[in-house]
């Protein structure tokens, strides 16, 4: 599947509005560390900075000669991406609407966001498929 851009934000939305929030509420409530409602907000902030990324990533994959992202590469994104947030977050010591707290606790984010990564990751390569199979052909939109 080559992705359009369209299809990048319609997947990215979905994934961590839906497989994302669920992962999160666990972690918002106090299930898994402390209750707090950073963890809602990082996963808007984390959304919403990605659709600025998948702009980015959608130029850098045209240099690409299949013109294909590979799960590789999406799993390193994640990477890339978690280590921006938390340099805004933290480095900088930006306070984004949402976030009640600084700094942020470093092992609590990378619990949280190693989790929610991961379980978007796995969704976007086996529950998206049987879901909606025409995804994959369609440039990875689902509207």
């Amino acid at each position: 599947m080559t992705p359009t851009l369209l299809g990048r934000w319609q997947t990215r939305i979905l994934l961590l509005f839906t497989v994302g929030l669920l992962v999160t509420i666990p972690f918002s409530i106090g299930i898994l560390g402390e209750p707090s409602s950073n963890y809602i907000g990082i996963l808007v902030w984390i959304a919403l900075f990605g659709i600025g990324w998948d702009i980015l990533y959608d130029r850098i994959q045209k240099f690409r000669w299949d013109r294909d992202w590979p799960a590789s590469f999406q799993l390193l994104a994640g990477i890339w991406e978690a280590i921006f947030i938390l340099f805004v977050l933290n480095g900088l010591g930006i306070q984004l609407p949402g976030i009640e707290e600084l700094p942020i606790s470093l092992g609590t984010f990378i619990f949280h966001y190693s989790t929610v990564w991961l379980t978007v990751f796995t969704a976007s390569q086996t529950m998206m498929r049987v879901v909606f199979p025409r995804w994959r052909f369609r440039g990875g939109k689902w509207l």
